[in-house]
């Protein structure tokens, strides 16, 4: 089917929601905000960003070349860990992301960010996608990870714990943290790809930053309008692959005789807490909008 994308173009749509990146189409002005984007994104994650980011960032060689050709960065990504990056309209059905990450393949939007739009964009568009979630693609482990959420996707389907996969998604992939030997650093896209919360997220008294754990993740809620109250702090790539490698079919089934839901501020006994944060963001009643999955 033809749909009329937000660049304003006719583009034929496939069966599983991809498109034709037509990486010809996009303007200097548009190549342009990428690299201020990227230029930008870069000396705000000095020291916040984790290593296996900024090596991602060099071996599929994103920099300030203009909006990257899906076809090349592709290429170069799946001599590394089989993955390709396929262009999107929007965002899709969850069946069809599910299924896209459950084969190696991951969906970015193929529109940019408007002048108006450079600090805030309520969709993910193609730097948010690419610059945040790509690099990491480039680890093996991490990639792993991916394709097994996607399969894990597929599997609850019709179980009516979709809400639960995403909570997962959102404070792994998304707003993700990692501890390592020179400190906490950031691993989701949508903090790497944000200006402000890269900083808040890392150095903030505010926040919580809590050990993950499965199924405490998967009870809790969370913002998609503004800085979160609570991270979710991973020891090790290896060790967020271990705990989603295991059968999930017992923690759907006490998710669904379970209706219990965590508040995105709650802190509970049985945490591993990093830092206790003490909500004075949100308590002070000033938000600060930022691009979500």
């Amino acid at each position: 089917m033809e749909i009329v994308t937000r660049l304003g173009r006719t583009v034929n749509v496939n069966d599983d929601y991809t498109i034709d990146q037509d990486w010809g189409k996009f303007t200097a002005e548009e190549h342009d905000r990428w690299d201020r984007l990227f230029a930008r994104q870069g000396q705000f994650l000095k020291g916040l960003a984790c290593n296996e980011f900024l090596e991602g960032l060099e071996v599929l060689e994103l920099s300030g070349g203009g909006i990257p050709n899906f076809d090349h960065l592709s290429n170069l990504l799946e001599k590394r860990t089989g993955w390709r990056v396929v262009a999107v309209p929007d965002l899709v059905p969850d069946d069809v992301f599910f299924e896209h990450l459950a084969n190696k393949r991951f969906p970015a939007g193929n529109f940019i960010r408007s002048e108006a739009q450079l600090d805030y964009l309520q969709e993910p568009d193609v730097f948010h996608d690419v610059y945040g979630h790509v690099p990491l693609l480039a680890n093996p482990v991490f990639a792993e990870y991916m394709e097994a959420y996607g399969k894990g996707g597929l599997h609850a389907l019709g179980r009516g714990v979709l809400p639960n996969l995403a909570r997962l998604y959102w404070y792994t992939v998304e707003f993700g943290l990692i501890n390592t030997p020179d400190g906490m650093r950031i691993y989701g896209a949508g903090v790497l790809s944000s200006k402000s919360e890269s900083y808040f997220s890392i150095h903030d008294t505010s926040p919580n930053r809590i050990g993950f754990g499965v199924e405490r993740t998967m009870k809790t809620e969370y913002h998609i309008d503004d800085y979160q109250k609570t991270y979710m702090v991973i020891d090790s790539f290896e060790s967020l692959l271990e705990q989603t490698y295991e059968d999930f079919g017992p923690i759907y089934d006490r998710l669904e005789n379970d209706a219990t839901i965590y508040r995105v501020d709650a802190v509970l006994k049985s945490d591993k807490v990093f830092h206790h944060g003490t909500q004075a963001y949100a308590k002070a009643g000033v938000h600060h909008a930022r691009p979500v999955r």
